[in-house]
């Protein structure tokens, strides 16, 4: 019964949001589908590239074909909670049932998280460099002032939440059990090749290609915005609702999205459209199968 939750729940999801899929469905059927099929391209070798990144968190070799599904399962159950939890549950009873004890799975999704977060910023960071007028409506990126004024702020937050665990002798003795065990982990990983390799490639690819594949859909939906220059709004979309943590990204990322392609030059119904498009080809097309992937995994006992 436990194996039938996550699909039930996915239906539930799926029929409160019917309309929705149902106007980004029919923009669909009038785009071009050779991109649309790149789009579903980049975002199924998306989770090969996750799985890379969860094996490079690890020593211990975990079966390739069993850790790529769970990530394809993992997309059901990021669904259902905020801030990733629901995919780093699942990751986590993975790592579990392949002998991993609690500390050292916990550290591999710090280090996964932490690795993905280096990655996706320094992309964004790396192309507006490369490509400065990208985002260039006014507003969409704050100024000089605004950008060091938020640094400010989020090292102020950063600092009083320091302070706090450290005066919390409980909290501060087991927080600093786990830093030490998982810097450990972080050092003899980075010393196999094999391993970084995988952890940074893997870490990097994947926002690559979650860029690649809204790139895709705005290229089929014909919007007159460069295909690079659609990835960088996905990217500065996505880094700034990190801030407002939903549900797969629910409202947050679309909110932030549509701006960000509006400010990249797109009409706004057309960004619209493109984020609807890019929800059913990354979300909600694969939910219903990535939902019976993980009642299969949970029924198995792989999770």
């Amino acid at each position: 019964m436990a194996g039938l939750l996550p699909a039930l729940l996915v239906g539930a999801w799926m029929a409160g949001h019917w309309s929705v899929v149902a106007d980004g469905g029919r923009d669909l059927l009038s785009a071009h589908r050779g991109w649309l099929v790149a789009a579903l391209a980049a975002t199924g070798l998306g989770w090969v590239a996750n799985a890379l990144a969860r094996q490079g968190t690890v020593h211990e070799r975990l079966p390739a074909v069993r850790l790529v599904v769970t990530q394809f399962a993992a997309t059901a159950a990021g669904q259902l909670a905020p801030a990733g939890i629901g995919a780093s549950a699942v990751n986590l009873r993975f790592l579990r049932n392949h002998g991993l004890p609690l500390m050292r799975t916990s550290a591999a999704l710090a280090l996964y998280s932490l690795a993905e977060s280096i990655s996706r910023v320094t992309l964004l960071l790396v192309l507006l460099v490369a490509f400065p007028h990208a985002l260039h409506t006014a507003g969409m990126l704050p100024g000089r002032t605004g950008m060091v004024l938020v640094a400010v702020i989020a090292s102020a937050v950063l600092a009083g939440a320091v302070a706090v665990l450290a005066s919390m002798r409980r909290v501060r003795d087991a927080v600093r059990g786990f830093v030490v065990s998982a810097v450990a982990d972080m050092r003899s990983l980075h010393a196999r090749p094999s391993r970084a390799i995988a952890l940074w490639g893997g870490s990097l690819a994947f926002p690559v290609l979650q860029a690649a594949s809204m790139a895709a859909v705005a290229m089929a939906l014909d919007m007159p915005v460069p295909a690079v220059h659609v990835g960088i709004a996905y990217l500065a979309a996505t880094c700034l609702a990190a801030v407002i943590p939903s549900p797969g990204g629910i409202g947050s990322v679309d909110a932030a999205l549509a701006l960000a392609l509006v400010a990249a030059g797109s009409p706004t119904a057309t960004a619209a459209s493109a984020v609807l498009g890019f929800r059913i080809v990354t979300v909600w097309l694969p939910l219903v199968p990535a939902a019976v992937a993980l009642s299969a995994l949970i029924r198995r006992k792989v999770l």
